[in-house]
This record gives C-alpha cells, sequence and structure tokens, in this order.
C-alpha cells in the first residue's frame, strides 16, 4: 500500500534541476516545426485575448492604458522563458487592481515602480530558499475570500464608466467610492449605458455560441467602431488620457531611501504573496489540463525576474493568469514558446498599432472588467464553500468583508489566522476522541499489515491508506497519488479509517480526485470512513445518499466492492 501521511517530498538539497526552466527541458526533448506551429497558433490566440485585458486592467488599476501592454509584452516574455511550467502566460491581473490602485494613490507611480522591484526581489528569495512548495497550502476559504473581495472592489470601481458618471475623481475606498457615484447619479449618460450592455451583450453571446472566438477584442472593436461613426459623446482612452506613449524606455531605478522603502514593505509583500499564489495556482490549474507537473520553486524564480524586468521599465505588477493560460493550452500551445510569442505580439502592437486604442470607449472596457470580475469571484466556489462546516464559513466571509472595506494585507492575514485556530481547534477534538477505545472494523488489530497485501487484491484494483487529517496543509500531497499509478486501474479502494478530520479543502481536493478517475471509468471506493468526515463531506455535497459515491463500511467490504469492479469489462 502507499501511505499518505501529509508530507510534502523533500528534494536534495543538492538537487538544483528544480531551477531548470521548463524552456530548456522543452528543448532538450526536441523542438520541431509543428511544435513551432502549435506554439504560434497558441500566441496569436492568447495575444488577441491579452490586448484589451491589459489596457483594462491598466486603467482600473489607475494607470494608463500602455503600462498594461507595457507589462503583458515584457514581463509576458520573461515569465514564459523561466517559467517552471510549460504553458504559464503571465501578465496584468485582476488580483492586483486593489493594490496597485491603492500605492499609486497615495505613493504615485514611481512608487508602484519600486514596490514593484521590491516584491520581485522577495520573489525570487523565495523561489531559491525552496518556499513554493509551501505557499500553495493557503487555505481555500482564504483564496476564494480575497479573490472575491477583489472582484467586489474591481466591479464597483467600474461601475463610473458603465453608466458615464460625470466625476473629477473616485475615492480610493468602497464606500466613499459609492457615495461619491450615488453623488454623480444624476450624470450619467445614456449612450456610455447603451455602448456598456452592448458590449457585454456581445461578450456573453459569443461564450455561448462561438467559445473560441476573442469576445473581449470584438466587443471593443464593434464597440470603437459604432462610437466614432455614430460621434456617440462616449469618453474614450484619448478623451481622458490624452497623448499616450507606447514604446520602451531605458532600464531606470527609482529614488531608493529607508522611508520609502518601509513604507512601501506592506504592498510590496502583498503584491509577492498575490503573484507566488496566483502563479502557482494557475500552473496546477495547467497541470490538471495537461497531467504534466511544474517545478514550484522556478515559478517563483520567474515570477520575481518578471517583476524585476516590468519595474525597472516602468510597467506594472504581473503573475501567471489562470484564464490566459487555460486559453493557450486549449488553443495547443505545447511548450513555452508560445508565451514568448504572445508577449512579442502584443509588443508588436504596442509599437505599431496602440495608436488605434485612443478610439476605444472606456465603456466597453468596463464590461470587460464586470466579465473579469464575476469570473474571477467563482461563485460557483463561494457558494460550496458557504456549504461547508461554520469554521470555513467564518473564514471566508471575514476574508471577503475585510478585503472589500479595510485592506487587502490584513484580509490575508486574519484569514489565515483563523483558519490556523479552526484548524488547532479541530485537532485538540480529534485528539480527545482519540483517547477512548477507538477499534474499527477496517483496521488489523493482530498485528502489522501484510507487505504482500497487494497480492490478495483482485486484478486491476488499486489501494491506498490515507493516515491523519485531510486539512488544508495536507491536501496537496493528494496529487501524489497520480504519479504513483502507471496506468488506470478498474477501481481504487481509498482506506479512510485513519483519517479523523477532513475540512473544505480537504473534501474539494479529494472531490477532484475522484472525478479525475471516473472520467477514466475508474470507480473510486471509500472505506471505513469516521463520523466527523462523514459530516463534513455530507456537507459538501459528497455523502452517501445523493452524493454519487461509494462508500464501504470496512476495507473487506471494499474488497467485495471492488472485486466485482474487477471482474466488469472496461
Amino acid at each position: 500500500m502507499t501511505p499518505i501521511d501529509g508530507r510534502a517530498p523533500r528534494a536534495s538539497a543538492y538537487d538544483w534541476r528544480q531551477f531548470t526552466p521548463k524552456l530548456i527541458s522543452a528543448f532538450s526533448l526536441g523542438y520541431d516545426l509543428k511544435t513551432l506551429r502549435q506554439d504560434g497558433v497558441a500566441g496569436v490566440t492568447v495575444a488577441i485575448v491579452a490586448l484589451p485585458l491589459a489596457m483594462a486592467l491598466a486603467i482600473a488599476s489607475g494607470a494608463s492604458p500602455e503600462k498594461g501592454l507595457l507589462t503583458a509584452a515584457v514581463a509576458g516574455f520573461l515569465i514564459s522563458a523561466f517559467s517552471g511550467s510549460r504553458f504559464q502566460i503571465g501578465g496584468p491581473t485582476g488580483a492586483f487592481v486593489v493594490v496597485v490602485y491603492n500605492v499609486i494613490a497615495k505613493q504615485g507611480f514611481d512608487g508602484l515602480l519600486l514596490a514593484t522591484l521590491m516584491a520581485g526581489v522577495l520573489l525570487v528569495i523565495a523561489g531559491l530558499a525552496r518556499l513554493g512548495t509551501w505557499i500553495k497550502y493557503i487555505p481555500e476559504p482564504v483564496v476564494a475570500g480575497f479573490t472575491g473581495g477583489i472582484a467586489v472592489i474591481i466591479a464597483s470601481s467600474q461601475v463610473r464608466d458603465l453608466l458615464g458618471l460625470s466625476m473629477h475623481g473616485v475615492p480610493a475606498d468602497f464606500i466613499p467610492k459609492w457615495a461619491a457615484m450615488w453623488a454623480a447619479r444624476a450624470s450619467f449618460s445614456p449612450h456610455a449605458v447603451a455602448v456598456a450592455a452592448g458590449s457585454l451583450a456581445v461578450i456573453l453571446l459569443l461564450r455561448r455560441v462561438a467559445p473560441r472566438l476573442p469576445g473581449f477584442l470584438i466587443a471593443v472593436v464593434l464597440a470603437s467602431v459604432v462610437v466614432g461613426l455614430g460621434h456617440f459623446p462616449v469618453e474614450t482612452i484619448g478623451t481622458r488620457f490624452g497623448h499616450l506613449s507606447f514604446g520602451l524606455t531605458a532600464p531606470r531605478v527609482p529614488a531608493i531611501t529607508f522611508d520609502r522603502l518601509r513604507a512601501l514593505a506592506p504592498s510590496a509583500f502583498t503584491i509577492a504573496f498575490l503573484a507566488g499564489v496566483e502563479s502557482l495556482l494557475s500552473a496546477m490549474v495547467a497541470d490538471g489540463m495537461t497531467g504534466r507537473r511544474h517545478r514550484s520553486n522556478m515559478e517563483l524564480v520567474a515570477q520575481g525576474l518578471a517583476n524585476l524586468g516590468s519595474g525597472l521599465l516602468g510597467g506594472l505588477p504581473a503573475t501567471g493568469a489562470v484564464a490566459r493560460t487555460a486559453t493557450n493550452i486549449r488553443a495547443g500551445g505545447r511548450t513555452p514558446v508560445a508565451g514568448m510569442i504572445h508577449a512579442a505580439l502584443v509588443m508588436a502592437f504596442m509599437m505599431v498599432g496602440a495608436p488605434l486604442a485612443r478610439f476605444v470607449p472606456l465603456a466597453s472596457l468596463a464590461a470587460i472588467l464586470v466579465v473579469v470580475a464575476w469570473s474571477m469571484s467563482e461563485p460557483h466556489k463561494i457558494v460550496r464553500l458557504l456549504r461547508s462546516p461554520m469554521g470555513e464559513r467564518v473564514v471566508l466571509i471575514a476574508t471577503l468583508s475585510l478585503t472589500v472595506l479595510i485592506d487587502l494585507t490584513v484580509a490575508i492575514g486574519v484569514g489565515v489566522v483563523l483558519a490556523s485556530m479552526i484548524f488547532m481547534h479541530r485537532m485538540a477534538q480529534a485528539s480527545t476522541l482519540a483517547q477512548g477505545s477507538v477499534v474499527d472494523e477496517d483496521e488489523d488489530t493482530g498485528g502489522p499489515e501484510p507487505a504482500d497485501q497487494r497480492d490478495i487484491l483482485p486484478a486491476g484494483v488499486e489501494v491506498f491508506q490515507l493516515r491523519g487529517p485531510l486539512f488544508y496543509g495536507a491536501a496537496a500531497s493528494f496529487a501524489q497519488l497520480l504519479d504513483v499509478i502507471d496506468r488506470p486501474p478498474r477501481a481504487i479502494i481509498l482506506r479512510m479509517s485513519r483519517v479523523p478530520v477532513i475540512d473544505a479543502t480537504g473534501a474539494g481536493v479529494l472531490r477532484d480526485f475522484i472525478q479525475r478517475w471516473r472520467r477514466d471509468g475508474v470507480r473510486v471506493i471509500l472505506s471505513g470512513v469516521r463520523e466527523a468526515p462523514l459530516v463534513t463531506l455530507g456537507q459538501m455535497g459528497m455523502g452517501p445518499q445523493g452524493g454519487g459515491l461509494e462508500f464501504a463500511g470496512s476495507y473487506r467490504e471494499a474488497v467485495v466492492m471492488a472485486g466485482g469492479a474487477a471482474r466488469e469489462p472496461l
């Protein structure tokens, strides 16, 4: 049997292979014209998606649109070139909007550049210190809470352009912002509302009937043509920002003083944390879609180098983008060359075609960001977590509320502390219950388990013993099961009699594991599940009633059930 004890595998102190970029690995395996063609198609597809999105995110962050294009080009190229994932696409993302807006408002754009450089250094240090394995262990309710809060802030920041409100400035804080927009409600523009509604309709319609088409770009182009031909009195990039300077500048280091470093340290840590978490989440999504494995520590180093490059050349913070990475995979990208081609195309547009950007209506970009906010909020995940045990719900709601109303840094800190306290409380409860005489039929009490237990299993059946709590810190090691099995069996038995507790993250990982093998026609049988984990699974819609899962009261019963599966044809 293969025990899963919750401990991540330790790399040798002298094993530097984990710091080899996937670009080098891909070339070492051979790179031919067919692969280049596939990467080229994917690179063009992602560039088309990235162009309007980069400008929209820059504007939402309080910067000019060319800063978004510059970030997508420079940071996107560096992320792909040094990434620990074959498929990672980087650039500006919605996660940074809140912190970037606040830094620019308080410290100016020069302060943002310094904070970005500081974050880059922190990410490189984190990667070299092999912290990539541990950043992934942030509890799911915390991640869902702050991403949901960021989505709320992004959506609310677009109300001004969606309605065409005449305002000289918009407060940074959530409640004062809504108060200012309410005071300016009489100045709304019907033309802006029509452009925003039309753009939103085009995006949603194309997502339903032709999801492969670049809905964002098509909506922006159509809105620009309609506004230009109809001479609509709608604010555009050109009318708000005037002349834009597109192109690269010489690298420049902002003025550095101790007071500035101290003032920007919290923002730099937040940028580094968000870049690390989002890039590793994106790489894990890519792993799930392709069956490959990324190098988490090299991924952090790549994010650090990208933010250093972006900061030196006047760009915004950057990280791996889940949606653009998934688009790259669906478009047929095979190696990091696809991301490098995407960045080169964005740079070419910035040099040659960017003057056309001045005709883009801000209402159409606002519609894009509303869609982005809805997608990044992952409402299905929030609904699922709201059905989880009370502790996870408290962490989710607290993190989301603090992100919106107070500060992102405070929200993350409070969320992690709350999750840790809840975990310690559950471990104390589990230890108390374990003090009694607990004899489970699923456990062998007559001595050590035989080493040849696999020999008595029916053909085509695999068995795994899970030991210890399946909580957010141990959930990531579940991915090791995918590496252990060479080919799909007919049935898998998960022995869970020694799992005292499961939290929402562990249940989510268990759900993903079961769904993965179900797609390959494999039955997964859970044996000896204790009462506390069974209650959590039931709350998450994974219980014996209506969950669609197979449960066995004991290991022997599970073997009998799996034996029937082993005799069934594939």
